[in-house]
């Protein structure tokens, strides 16, 4: 495994991400454990998660999978860099939320802090991640809260996710005024099939020391070999319902077809290529893989170790051409 710091801090995580959001919902915590053992056994310290992982009655189930893995000993949370959410409504899916158990308010925060580390059977959090931006709090209120945690202990360093690069600016100049140390992470949609963050959020990211970690960097599957299994599966296999309902798309098609065609001429695999390509993108510290089994596991580690030529990046580039730089992809 290969390791870098995150951003511009001194933590040195893995080149990929355990994400852990299929585990409760799709992965018993048996098998969950079995991924995490062996993620850890090929030298992926970095874990991503959420509050609201589990989904609809079930939220907080994931991070419980995960603390019941830490309760096993082993030395498991010290080699761990542990990251996890706020902002989501912790309710049910029945109604609204009661007012100040969602969003950024100190209020929430403080709460929400207080239960993810009972619910992760843990004393701190690595990685506090914002996992959306809150249009009604002010920056201030959060870094205010934000720094009482820090000195408490209870989390070490803070990012966001799915933010603009105009509120990765506003949040780190707010930051700035406070002497606090703002994000050092933006976790954001990215990948092959969806370049616009290289527009203005990434260059964001890279402006203000921020490490970036893609999310869904197989887009729903669409980069995994769909149309492949979907030859080879027939009606007994199918694709997910959003990489179902791309291919449904005549373009997109075509597009995923051409896709497939050259690495099939190269002999690769399209979910590794399309891993390997993020790690060969500018201020990317590593995109997150969400494994149901071991096996899916395995095929994202061998991604770290694939070695991309010019040309095959520049044929990429030819079938999934980029946005191109701000303002120019679009004022001229």
């Amino acid at each position: 495994m290969e390791y870098t710091q995150l951003g511009r801090t001194g933590l040195k995580v893995s080149r990929l991400v355990l994400g852990t959001m299929n585990f409760g919902p799709q992965t018993d915590e048996a098998d969950s454990h079995a991924i995490m053992d062996a993620a850890l056994a090929a030298g992926v310290n970095f874990f991503d998660t959420a509050n609201v992982y589990g989904w609809g009655e079930n939220k907080g189930r994931t991070e419980e999978i995960v603390g019941s893995w830490f309760a096993q000993g082993g030395g498991r949370r010290d080699k761990t860099v542990l990251a996890t959410k706020v902002y989501g409504n912790m309710g049910g899916d029945t109604g609204r939320a009661w007012p100040n158990h969602e969003r950024l308010s100190a209020l929430n925060i403080r709460r929400a802090v207080d239960a993810s580390l009972k619910r992760l059977n843990t004393d701190y959090i690595d990685l506090y991640q914002f996992h959306h931006v809150d249009r009604h709090t002010p920056w201030d209120e959060i870094w205010q809260a934000i720094d009482v945690l820090a000195q408490q202990g209870k989390i070490l360093y803070v990012g966001s996710s799915n933010h603009a690069g105009w509120h990765i600016a506003q949040a780190n100049e707010a930051a700035a005024r406070r002497s606090s140390y703002g994000l050092v992470s933006e976790q954001c949609l990215y990948n092959l099939a969806e370049r616009r963050a290289e527009m203005e959020v990434i260059p964001a990211a890279e402006s203000y020391g921020l490490g970036v970690i893609p999310w869904s960097p197989l887009h729903g599957g669409l980069l995994g070999g769909a149309i492949r299994k979907e030859r080879e599966g027939g009606a007994s296999r199918t694709n997910s319902g959003r990489s179902a309902d791309a291919l449904a798309n005549s373009s997109v098609r075509a597009q995923i077809q051409s896709y497939e065609d050259l690495l099939d001429k190269h002999g690769l695999q399209p979910g590794e290529v399309a891993l390997a390509w993020l790690l060969t993108r500018p201020g990317v510290t590593g995109p997150i893989v969400g494994p149901r089994t071991t096996a899916q596991l395995e095929s994202a580690l061998r991604a770290v170790e694939l070695e991309l030529p010019a040309g095959l990046l520049e044929s990429l580039d030819e079938i999934f051409p980029g946005p191109g730089p701000t303002p120019e992809a679009f004022a001229w």
